[in-house]
């Protein structure tokens, strides 16, 4: 069996912190027996087609040129989505469709598991991920946002279907892709399955201080990019929630029974209770100082 892994890397030799990550990220790959091709559409970024052949994995490159993306634009997981379908439909019997960032560890066990699943076309992933920070590994159940591996395995059909449903969405930059990921799956009529009970996905932070990618800029990008989504979900039939409600809708939508474990279990106990009672203690603290600012 084969698989398309769609991904994209960041510049190497501007950050020796995502240099690692990504070399991480990479030498996770190697070590998975399995038929792997990186599907790799790149914006300009420097030194990373070297990098890819430095590290000897299989690979569909493409360079789109950043000056042909819209004004002050860096990239888009749209058109890295549009390329790597065309080569899944073209290609010869790939039978996954992944996408990931390249930020995270991926488990050596992940084709085992999923071979183990029956359903002709599925869509799996893996939530919460493991966070790393500052080379610690963080408690393995704490619901973080993200969702950096998702798995579709679908036929060439599918996969066709797929290329013609995002006609009508565009992204640019940061953010939004888990909820376009999952919401496509639904789209696809496919059955989700976590696999975190049975593997865990490590997670880096990234080296933003190496780019202009502050979270105010991530804050506007997932603004525009919920436009271009909203289109995608009214074009597509599918709930506006999955764009309005971001992650209590999304978390709700991959929810399954079968897929639980105690750790899993603790995430979703934190995630609703937490967020919602620290949504409503800022909204509280914004009114208070409101008042005492017009006394």
């Amino acid at each position: 069996m084969k698989a398309l892994w769609q991904v994209s890397f960041r510049p190497i030799g501007k950050s020796k912190i995502n240099d690692f990550y990504q070399n991480l990220f990479v030498d996770s790959i190697k070590s998975i027996n399995f038929d792997i091709t990186f599907s790799l559409t790149q914006f300009d970024e420097q030194n990373v087609e070297t990098f890819i052949k430095e590290k000897n994995i299989k690979n569909n490159y493409i360079n789109f040129p950043q000056h042909q993306l819209p004004k002050g634009k860096k990239y888009s997981n749209k058109i890295m989505l549009d390329n790597a379908l065309s080569q899944f439909i073209e290609g010869n019997d790939y039978q996954y469709f992944i996408y990931s960032t390249a930020d995270i560890i991926v488990p050596n066990n992940l084709f085992s598991i999923l071979e183990g699943i029956k359903n002709e076309n599925f869509c799996a992933f893996v939530y919460p991920n493991t966070h790393v920070k500052n080379n610690k590994i963080e408690n393995t159940f704490w619901p973080h946002y993200g969702i950096d591996l998702i798995i579709f395995k679908i036929s060439k059909e599918k996969a066709i279907y797929f290329k013609e449903i995002i006609e009508s969405y565009n992204q640019y930059d940061w953010g939004i892709n888990e909820n376009f990921y999952i919401a496509s799956s639904e789209a696809l009529k496919l059955q989700k399955f976590n696999l975190f009970k049975s593997c865990n996905v490590l997670k880096f932070d990234n080296d933003f201080q190496a780019f202009t990618e502050d979270r105010s800029w991530q804050i506007e990008s997932w603004k525009e990019n919920k436009t271009y989504f909203m289109n995608f979900l009214n074009k597509n039939k599918l709930s506006k929630f999955y764009a309005n409600g971001s992650y209590y809708y999304l978390l709700y939508k991959i929810f399954n029974l079968r897929d639980l474990n105690l750790n899993l279990l603790l995430s979703y106990l934190i995630f609703y209770p937490f967020n919602i009672i620290k949504k409503l203690f800022n909204i509280i603290r914004k009114i208070y100082i409101y008042k005492k600012d017009i006394k």
